[in-house]
């Protein structure tokens, strides 16, 4: 006769399949389950030799260590992690200006609720690794620093329960919560004003392939909409968050031969090093060219002439971050959060356009 499938009923359950593993680890390692259990909870009653032996196992195994979770229950850690991705091609520094403005926005959110704050990097296509703090203990819940291309892996996290905060952008069948600027009416905002200083040739510069930079890029089609234009796709440059990605995407622009009165990017560094390669090129910024920036950094208005940027709300983006993660951690749901953005006009944007 042939074999009953077994039922769901039948199926270990995840406490039970925990046991099992912890079991195999147990004679993979020639120890007692009690030793693996010691081990993997940094108990120093296992030695230095056998504890590496069975952590290697487990990891061999992907085995989860999910000393988090005990923190969690035991009220005994009060760190919360901070991952910012970077992409392996580009290395993107962690001296970015937005970076450091978002790390002392949640360290100073996070030090008025007693908590510190432990900083780490993980490869952007790897978005799952961010989990690692709180899988060994280190950290209660993490805070994500953009959802760079792998929206997916961010559901796996929520999936399995990680207390994870993203800023980024709300995007469809989101299992995790977002807190972020709002870029569609950033981007709305910043061309809205290029056309009302007479501009019609808008370059738009910027990485369509992150959540955040589309968004903006819909606000600045939405915009060209409004005022009865439609986007040139010659005119849409496709560069990295690097520094020299502004250059970039004016010389590119040059070598198509396309005419352009204004620049909207999508970071202040690329809009900076924009101005620095047109003036290079003899171009009057913004009296043939203007240029509106994207993030308000501390140095826009410093810069020559002063930027025009979208302003993010740094401030109130740490305290809304560590209040969703802190409501995570005590087992309540946690919306996602949209927060304004704002336009701040400087002189890159308003002088009259110069006929060529």
């Amino acid at each position: 006769m042939p074999k009953t499938p077994p039922s769901a009923a039948d199926s270990p359950s995840p406490a039970q399949q925990q046991r099992l593993q912890m079991a195999d680890i147990a004679r993979l390692a020639g120890v007692s389950t009690s030793t693996v259990s010691r081990a993997l909870s940094g108990s120093t009653l296992v030695n230095d030799e056998t504890r590496a032996r069975i952590m290697e196992l487990a990891r061999s195994l992907k085995y989860t260590i999910n000393i988090g979770a005990q923190n969690l229950r035991l009220k005994q850690n009060r760190t919360i992690g901070v991952v910012i991705p970077y992409d392996s091609a580009t290395r993107q520094h962690l001296t970015d200006p937005f970076f450091l403005a978002m790390l002392g926005s949640l360290a100073d959110a996070l030090t008025e609720q007693g908590f510190d704050m432990l900083v780490s990097r993980v490869d952007a296509e790897q978005l799952d690794a961010a989990a690692a703090p709180f899988d060994t203990g280190r950290v209660i819940g993490v805070v994500l620093i953009g959802q760079w291309r792998h929206h997916d892996q961010l559901n796996q996290l929520a999936a399995r329960h990680v207390p994870l905060v993203v800023w980024g952008a709300q995007l469809p069948q989101q299992l995790y919560c977002t807190v972020g600027g709002d870029n569609v009416a950033g981007g709305r905002l910043a061309v809205a004003h290029l056309l009302q200083q007479g501009r019609r040739r808008i370059a738009f510069l910027g990485d369509t392939g992150l959540p955040e930079v589309a968004q903006r890029y819909q606000g600045y089609v939405e915009a060209l909409a409004a005022a009865g234009l439609a986007p040139d796709p010659q005119l849409q440059v496709d560069v990295s968050f690097l520094p020299q990605g502004g250059s970039e995407g004016v010389l590119a622009l040059r070598r198509r031969g396309v005419a352009f009165d204004a620049v909207f990017a999508c970071s202040d560094l690329l809009a900076m090093t924009a101005m620095n390669t047109l003036r290079q090129q003899g171009v009057d910024v913004p009296g043939q060219v203007a240029v509106v920036g994207y993030d308000d950094i501390e140095l826009s208005s410093f810069f020559h002439p002063p930027l025009s940027s979208v302003r993010q709300p740094m401030r109130e983006a740490g305290r809304a971050l560590v209040a969703a993660l802190l409501e995570m951690t005590e087992g309540r749901p946690a919306p996602s959060r949209l927060l304004p953005t704002e336009l701040v006009v400087r002189d890159s944007s308003v002088a009259p356009a110069v006929s060529a």
